[in-house]
């Protein structure tokens, strides 16, 4: 597909997004200094064999161990063996890495260690834009893969007001949909629950069925949208709005022809007995409202506020307090705390602060 990348670049962080034709089409994270280590390549060791649950775990030398699934016709494992695994799904939502042989892999010692790097989060929306890659630091241009070099091109700010305000709706729970609609999204550790509502367009008046059912129809193409930028995945249940639930049946067609734009290829299971449009979606990367709650998250947020202090005032030397959470995740990322320097033109003062909450933080001058 045509479109441009835009890299919005801040200390460990870049935020990039798709914005044409006034619509922001995808976005994603990448944050170097703290890989989600998909697709990355280890050489594990088997720590613990799971019958009941069809696999075994794989020691990767991360914090939480991988969960390789054994097929019927797979050799067979024993504890303590090493092997080559695929990262084929992030550790997210307190659950460890999926894993996958990966037969080919040339261990480099014989011992735990990562072999092969996966793609970026910029080398995958990449792949599936064609166009320019603008990057507003010179730091990153630093970091982009050479097959990737000759799109790239360096400028002052990659976002405007028009595509900060677009990726800015991406942390509401409520999102706009078209001819007046709104839908809440509300993330459970089971499931996505979704509640659609015709708001201001069925204001004031009585809709008849057929309306209702167009109104939700043409809502899907944009919720779906909205799917894929907040990388909502596994079970995802989506409550249409003011149609009685025998008509809700269907609507089964029409979010499958919604869904053939999601490049996971989400599926529509069924339409419930309740009414529910039922869509599973393949977890891969861990979704937005996860990683922007999550410490790193929120230390990257934090520099962000730093930078703006700099920027603002050139010869102050701010401090960042933080609580013990956000200066852990700040100490795992080397990458982030050398931008600080590159972009403040000084090292990065940093303050434990017992009394503040875990992921809270403060910015004061020195």
């Amino acid at each position: 597909m045509k479109g441009t990348l835009r890299v919005a670049c801040s200390p460990g962080e870049a935020r990039i997004a798709v914005f044409e034709q006034g619509e922001l089409r995808d976005f994603g994270l990448w944050t170097p200094g703290h890989s989600d280590h998909f697709g990355d390549v280890f050489f594990g060791r088997v720590t613990a064999l799971a019958p009941a649950l069809g696999g075994a775990f794989v020691a990767l030398g991360l914090t939480e161990a991988g969960f390789l699934p054994i097929r019927e016709d797979d050799p067979p494992l024993h504890e303590g063996e090493l092997l080559a695994v695929r990262v084929v799904r992030c550790g997210m939502s307190g659950k460890g890495p999926r894993l996958k042989r990966e037969p080919d892999a040339i261990p480099l010692q014989q011992d735990v260690h990562l072999i092969k790097t996966g793609p970026s989060a910029l080398d995958e929306m990449a792949s599936r834009w064609e166009g320019e890659i603008l990057v507003d630091s010179p730091a990153f241009t630093a970091r982009i893969s050479s097959a990737l070099r000759d799109r790239m091109r360096l400028v002052p700010n990659a976002w405007d007001e028009s595509v900060q305000d677009a990726v800015e709706t991406l942390t509401s729970p409520t999102i706009t949909l078209p001819r007046g609609m709104t839908a809440t999204i509300t993330p459970t550790p089971a499931l996505v629950a979704i509640d659609m509502d015709t708001a201001s367009a069925s204001a004031g008046r009585v809709m008849k069925q057929t309306a209702q059912f167009a109104l939700n129809r043409d809502a899907f193409p944009a919720l779906v949208r909205h799917i894929c930028l907040r990388n909502l995945s596994g079970a995802i249940l989506v409550d249409p709005a003011g149609l009685s639930t025998p008509k809700r049946q269907a609507l089964r067609g029409e979010m499958e022809k919604a869904l053939q734009a999601d490049p996971l290829r989400a599926r529509c299971l069924s339409v419930t007995a309740l009414g529910l449009v039922e869509i599973v979606r393949a977890r891969v990367r861990p979704p937005l409202h996860e990683i922007l709650a999550s410490p790193h998250g929120r230390a990257m947020m934090a520099l962000r506020d730093v930078v703006s202090i700099c920027a603002g005032q050139p010869a102050a030397r701010p401090v960042l307090e933080a609580g013990l959470s956000l200066t852990s995740a700040l100490a795992a990322d080397p990458v982030a705390l050398e931008d600080v320097a590159l972009w403040c033109g000084h090292p990065l003062v940093l303050r434990d602060r017992s009394d503040l909450s875990p992921l809270s933080w403060n910015v004061v001058n020195g």
